[in-house]
């Protein structure tokens, strides 16, 4: 049986000029459509769109061309958005004679291979010798076909959701095929998977059929790192999401052995956001998942280890060593800890919502779901930054969004900017002071009734898509008679440790606990999971830095 024919590594470019983008796009087919496939766009963000496909597919860029002048995304922009998905693709600026001195500048900025002036022709002179040295610097490196993952299953399905949820989080390309679909068919019959109840079913690249897998299952074929590759450390670092990741950079880029341990994925509940617009050095904005890609990138190039779908269970003291314990009955060693667990989204306790998780109730899946949702009626419910970014999100293709807000406003949990921008978005509604009382649905979604909770009045409403983003539980139950924590369960450091002036029960050192530390010496916390964080982005990147300073002090008097 042959195989299929590579596909044609792209040259894609973005105008916002209809008529210069049809002419780029004749030039560059003229010249190089017997060898490259030839994609157009005519925005930044239709561009970005493209790109995610193909990277989804498998498949090459090998140049990216972009025009300087663009509206809502200028070409800098999309290019550094774009290096996130192919750092490989030259990079190359068209731009008017009086842009030239942004487009040297950009070249620090995007790493630019190249820049053009407007307009180039003849393109046999101007245009051609430029994208002839690109392209043979590109084919002279090295380029590996992204592998593709094939996941086929239910629409309705909660693992066959979860499953997608964990590949796209841990930045794994995959094609979703449902099951009833005639590809999905072929795929069943051929892995020998026809039973509606054994799904889902994920073909790796290598062909394997893994039915119903675990997520443990799923990281050791996709080439995820499930095993340290030591015994012992100098830092562990539990939780992947800002504070983790941050900690991880600081730590490995100061030379401490480092290893960061993530349950499910790295990026916590920031990663699954759709854009953070008030995170520092990104006035445009940033996805989640593209702030936790760069993030876990620049820690492994420091040296830092990343290991996924391990479960810590127990935390010990071990003379000078601490040591965490894993799930399966493994434990790891190290100097010191850092806890950045961070915090999860409360489950809705109406009747009818447990039963129909993964199948339309869904918690910070927003981007996961997200295409499945357009043209519907989506309901979000709660009132902080993360559902107000989700809101945003979704409006772009839902027939309507409803915020369901249990509070009088959203001033009191949501950032300025969100509630201007969603003030201004005509599909959004937001209706406070409303919870919801039962969720209606047999195999999924169907309904929902809502409590108007200062009347008491009841209305029930037809959606199949409902996103929670309700209230913190942080992730240490596991910490119980450890480390001292808080009524909530969140972990108490520093002088919050102190009572009369005394340091905490059990304390063997002559000094007092470290800001961030513990009331376990060489134990610290960071990020949402400690008492009294502050829940922003920016403040737990800070904290897992700031921890990592405070290692180093503990680790000068070990």
């Amino acid at each position: 049986m042959q195989g299929s024919e590579p596909a044609r590594p792209a040259i894609l470019s973005v105008d916002d000029d209809p008529s210069v983008s049809r002419a780029i796009a004749r030039d560059l087919r003229r010249q190089y459509g017997a060898t490259h496939r030839i994609v157009r766009a005519e925005s930044g963000v239709e561009a970005l769109d493209a790109l995610r496909e193909m990277k989804l597919r498998g498949e090459q860029v090998a140049v990216l061309l972009a025009d300087y002048r663009m509206p809502g995304m200028s070409g800098i922009e999309f290019l550094e958005q774009a290096m996130d998905l192919y750092p490989a693709a030259r990079r190359v600026l068209l731009t008017a004679y009086a842009d030239t001195d942004a487009a040297i500048q950009a070249i620090n900025v995007v790493d630019l291979d190249y820049y053009l002036l407007k307009p180039w022709d003849p393109p046999a002179e101007k245009l051609y010798p430029v994208l002839d040295e690109l392209l043979d610097s590109w084919a002279a490196t090295d380029h590996q076909r992204v592998p593709e993952t094939k996941v086929i299953g239910h629409r309705w399905s909660a693992r066959s959701s979860a499953v997608r949820e964990f590949l796209a989080r841990n930045q794994v390309p995959y094609r979703w095929y449902q099951s009833d679909s005639p590809e999905g068919q072929r795929l069943l019959a051929a892995a020998h998977a026809t039973d509606d109840h054994r799904l889902p079913v994920v073909i790796t690249e290598a062909g394997d059929a893994l039915i119903e897998p675990t997520d443990t299952e799923l990281a050791n074929r996709v080439g995820l790192n499930t095993i340290p590759a030591k015994d012992f450390y100098d830092l562990i670092v539990i939780g992947g999401g800002p504070a983790g990741l941050g900690a991880a950079v600081y730590g490995a880029s100061e030379g401490l052995r480092t290893v960061l341990i993530e349950r499910t994925a790295t990026g916590g509940q920031a990663g699954q956001s759709s854009r953070i617009e008030n995170y520092l050095g990104f006035p445009d904005g940033v996805s989640g998942a593209q702030l936790t890609e760069r993030a876990r990138r620049q820690a492994t190039r420091f040296g830092a280890e990343i290991i996924t779908t391990r479960d810590v269970v127990g935390l010990e003291v071990n003379g000078s060593a601490r040591t965490v314990r894993f799930s399966d009955g493994a434990t790891l060693d190290a100097h010191t800890v850092i806890l950045a667990t961070g915090v999860s989204y409360r489950q809705l306790a109406a009747p009818g919502m447990r039963e129909l998780v993964g199948r339309g109730v869904y918690y910070g899946s927003a981007l996961t779901e997200a295409a499945n949702c357009a043209g519907r009626d989506i309901v979000i419910v709660g009132g902080a930054n993360s559902a107000g970014q989700a809101a945003v999100y979704l409006a772009r293709h839902a027939r309507s969004v409803t915020m369901l807000v249990r509070g009088k406003s959203l001033e009191s949990s949501m950032s300025y900017y969100l509630i201007q921008q969603i003030a201004g978005i005509e599909n959004i509604s937001v209706r406070t002071c409303t919870e919801i009382a039962e969720a209606h649905g047999d195999d999924h979604l169907e309904a929902i009734t809502v409590r108007d909770t200062a009347t008491g009045d009841t209305e029930k409403l037809e959606t199949h898509w409902v996103f929670a983003f309700i209230g913190a539980a942080p992730h240490t139950d596991w910490l119980a008679g450890v480390v001292v924590r808080d009524e909530y369960g969140f972990v108490v450091s520093g002088p919050d440790l102190s009572v009369a002036g005394e340091p905490p029960a059990g304390w063997t050192l002559e000094r007092t606990p470290y800001h961030l530390e513990t009331s376990v010496p060489g134990v610290f916390v960071a990020g949402d999971a400690r008492c009294e964080s502050a829940k922003r982005v920016a403040s737990a990147v800070g904290e897992g830095a700031m921890a990592v300073m405070l290692v180093h002090r503990y680790l000068e008097v070990l």
